[in-house]
């Protein structure tokens, strides 16, 4: 018998990544930011969650990707880490899929630069891969 893991699923520049289910606190629309004087790159702002200051990070900007095309605004997956939420500022958000662990790989050779790094692995899946997000190290630029 198989098992299988819920991945809650989003398009960063044609690409598709997947982060635990557990991990994600809830997913938004787009909310104002409030930016962060002398903050690295791919910190967009600071977001207003209910109450909770969240830093909002832009995954485009984190992968070393092109900027979003101007008037397309992001999602917000906001996930759990060890220091508190934090908004990951996505394409477009995708469902939460449940995949057989079957299916998983390490990173594949093809996967190069932080990419690569980011990942930590992917489900090959009948029509597209999975990447893995690692959040860890995605959020990691936080403390920086």
């Amino acid at each position: 018998m198989s098992e299988s893991k819920e991945y809650c699923t989003f398009h960063v520049e044609g690409m598709f990544f997947g982060v635990e289910v557990q991990l994600v606190q809830e997913v938004i629309r787009y909310q104002e930011m409030t930016s962060v004087p002398l903050s690295s790159r791919e910190i967009s702002g600071l977001i207003n969650l209910r109450g909770q200051i969240v830093t909002a990070i832009d995954v485009r900007r984190r992968l070393a990707l092109a900027d979003r095309p101007e008037g397309k605004l992001p999602m917000n997956v906001v996930v759990r880490t060890e220091d508190g939420a934090v908004s990951l500022l996505v394409d477009e958000i995708g469902d939460v899929l449940d995949v057989d662990t079957a299916t998983y790989e390490p990173p594949p050779a093809t996967l190069e630069g932080v990419v690569r790094d980011l990942t930590t692995g992917i489900h090959k899946l009948k029509d597209r891969l999975l990447l893995l997000l690692d959040t860890a190290k995605t959020v990691n630029c936080v403390a920086a």
